[in-house]
């Protein structure tokens, strides 16, 4: 099946720049994603942290790139890991992730946060964010709205994550949620959480001896 967010014959994905170079897109795309970040950390998008709250972000981060921003794929996908010699996260039917990600918010919500060590807020937030990430909610995004999602929810919940953290170890990241999700129906359990949980698990400590930058 083609994939309708392409440019015919080519990788790049269509965009409201008509940019037709990866390499530009990605720049382009990252300078304007960064100043949407930047706002929407300083001035959160108000919602029940639901599936619609979680599209409204991916809207607002993306609204300058693409037309589907804020709208979850159509279509399913793969995407070559380097960190898994080349194979893809098997991520959520296209037609499941609405039901998927509702599930995972739910269980989320009936956390006791509070109640929680600093050990097992990294763990469930980990956990919970690796879930989320590997429904792949949009065709493109999904770290950096994810990661959002999960810094303002804490905020909700009472505690902090050092957005700066994620921001500058962006590659380290996405790499970690690729290893923790790592789950396939043939090969099996191939997943490497504690790499997620070490990042997670300094966010907190930084946000929460309010040391972020």
């Amino acid at each position: 099946m083609r994939d309708p967010y392409l440019y015919p014959n080519t990788e790049v994905l269509k965009n409201k720049l008509r940019v037709l170079d990866n390499e530009k897109l990605n720049t382009i795309e990252a300078e304007y994603t960064s100043t949407r970040l930047k706002e929407i950390m300083e001035n959160p998008i108000k919602g029940n942290f639901d599936f619609d709250h979680l599209c409204r972000m991916h809207g607002y981060i993306f609204q300058d790139l693409y037309d589907w921003a804020g709208q979850p794929r159509i279509i399913n996908i793969e995407k070559s890991e380097p960190v898994l010699g080349g194979i893809s996260i098997e991520y959520s039917d296209f037609q499941d992730i609405k039901f998927v990600t509702s599930c995972v918010l739910s269980k989320m919500e009936e956390v006791d946060w509070e109640r929680f060590s600093l050990d097992e807020k990294a763990e469930s937030l980990s956990k919970y964010m690796a879930e989320l990430w590997k429904v792949h909610i949009f065709r493109e995004g999904n770290t950096r709205t994810i990661v959002t999602f999960i810094c303002q929810y804490t905020e909700r919940k009472g505690f902090k994550l050092d957005t700066e953290l994620f921001e500058q170890n962006s590659a380290y990241v996405r790499s970690a949620l690729v290893a923790a999700s790592a789950v396939f129906k043939g090969l099996g359990d191939k997943s490497k959480p504690q790499y997620l949980v070490k990042i997670v698990k300094d966010a907190l400590k930084r946000g929460e001896s309010g040391i972020i930058e």
